[in-house]
């Protein structure tokens, strides 16, 4: 899901407004890593803070991948087990592709790659809760309409 165009704001204050809304609490402010990978403990939250790139979700082998080019301003939800990666940081001689990155209050996320050892994770994806509010607007936004 991706709201384009969504926000106008600092990486400083884009984190207070989604602490303010308070479904999200932001961890870091990045890239995104070129190898693809997913999580089996929590959706994702990105807010682009700079620059522009090339994405892949749903895994480079899946005929069904989706493939966009975000920028600033653009927030990201990836659900819990949606493979993504970066494809291409399209900066230029602009600004270099960064990223808040957030979560649900008491989730922490983890890193898998899509290994035979990781069945026990991916079969925990199902019992992700999905957002009580939405993360950027609140009580009545986009992601609770899904």
């Amino acid at each position: 899901m991706i709201y384009h165009g969504a926000f106008n704001a600092t990486s400083t204050e884009l984190e207070e407004h989604l602490e303010e809304v308070g479904e999200v609490v932001p961890q870091w402010v990045y890239s995104m890593y070129s190898q693809t990978h997913f999580h089996s403990t929590t959706h994702e939250v990105l807010g682009v803070i700079s620059g522009s790139a090339r994405l892949c979700f749903g895994g480079e082998e899946n005929p069904e991948r989706f493939e966009p080019t975000v920028q600033r301003g653009d927030l990201i939800i990836v659900p819990a087990g949606v493979g993504h990666r970066l494809l291409e940081d399209l900066h230029g001689n602009e600004e270099e592709f960064q990223m808040v990155g957030a979560y649900p209050h008491g989730k922490q996320w983890d890193m898998c790659y899509g290994k035979p050892e990781e069945k026990a994770k991916v079969q925990r994806i199902k019992d992700v809760a999905w957002f009580r509010q939405d993360p950027l607007y609140g009580v009545d936004g986009p992601a609770l309409h899904i």
